[in-house]
């Protein structure tokens, strides 16, 4: 971290989130025999039993919620004049509002909107892999934003995070 002033993340958040959503789209795809034929792959395709109208709802309710959910964690970090892309520097330390709940919930966001994406293409398979995405954006992302911010802040940190849990 020396010489450089910001985290140091492996890639964007929102492109993480979207390549896992994407890989669980292609093995949706790949689930689905266009000709008729079980290639074995038809696991993959597995949906959630909801009808369409009952799932297009919930999708839609989670969608909305994680993008809301997203909106007012990023418009707070604008408030108090920080960047809310991990790229770039931290000017202040977010304790406030969300940020009294959970020291991620822009993540949070992230993965409420993955579900209802999920949901919405009928692919348990994208939603079996939120696992491994968090995984990576806790490993990647999350835990070298705490380095930084520890570096960074100090004391100011360290008793916020033993005051707040990393997500829920």
């Amino acid at each position: 971290m020396a010489g450089r002033d910001h985290p140091g993340v492996i890639a964007p958040p929102p492109l993480i989130y979207f390549a896992f959503l994407l890989a669980g789209w292609g093995l949706l795809t790949l689930g689905q025999s266009p000709f008729g034929i079980d290639a074995g792959f038809g696991w993959l395709a597995w949906g959630f039993g909801l009808e369409t109208p009952v799932r297009r709802g919930v999708a839609i309710v989670l969608i909305v919620g994680g993008l809301l959910l997203d909106g007012a964690a990023a418009g707070y970090f604008r408030r108090i004049g920080t960047a809310v892309e991990p790229w770039k520097p931290s000017t202040a330390l977010a304790t406030k509002g969300l940020y009294g709940l959970s020291r991620n919930p822009i993540y949070l966001g992230f993965a409420v909107t993955y579900v209802g994406l999920s949901i919405a293409m009928d692919s348990v398979a994208a939603l079996v892999l939120l696992a491994p995405c968090l995984w990576v954006v806790d490993r990647f992302v999350i835990r070298r934003e705490e380095r930084y911010l520890a570096a960074k802040f100090g004391a100011e940190y360290e008793a916020y995070r033993t005051r707040v849990r990393r997500w829920l």
